[in-house]
């Protein structure tokens, strides 16, 4: 599991946080004024990554919030089966399965390459590349 510390006060859109042990990508943050005690609130909207699932988190603008690292890596379909494709790493020749999402069924075939991302300890087939 890779992460790292990032501080929720510097959070734009489309950064990677972990919310509830969940890879989120940030969809809007909302600064509010420190009051005459206290720190400025973020509050944080995300949506996961692979359930799709929206979450809000309100915190201290100083805190730190971890950031998964995100793997983008290549392979190759080597067989497909139902929903799931046996796929080989075009770097490591290590071989796994993935399962296919909805969208990229029409277009992943045998011996087509495609964009996999390693995210926490998941691999999620993300896109199919033209040759």
């Amino acid at each position: 599991m890779s992460t790292k510390q990032v501080s929720v006060g510097s959070l734009q859109k489309g950064s990677f946080v972990i919310i509830d042990g969940v890879a989120c990508k940030t969809v809007d943050t909302q600064t509010s004024k420190p009051g005459k005690h206290g720190h400025a609130k973020v509050r944080l909207t995300a949506v996961g990554l692979l359930d799709d699932k929206k979450r809000i988190v309100v915190m201290p603008g100083h805190d730190n919030i971890d950031s998964p690292l995100v793997e983008k890596k290549n392979a190759q379909v080597l067989s497909i089966h139902g929903d799931v494709a046996n796929v080989m790493d075009a770097e490591s020749y290590e071989t796994f399965d993935l399962k296919i999402p909805e969208e990229l069924k029409e277009t992943c075939k045998e011996g087509s390459q495609v964009l996999y991302w390693i995210i926490l300890a998941d691999k999620v087939m993300k896109q199919v590349r033209s040759e």
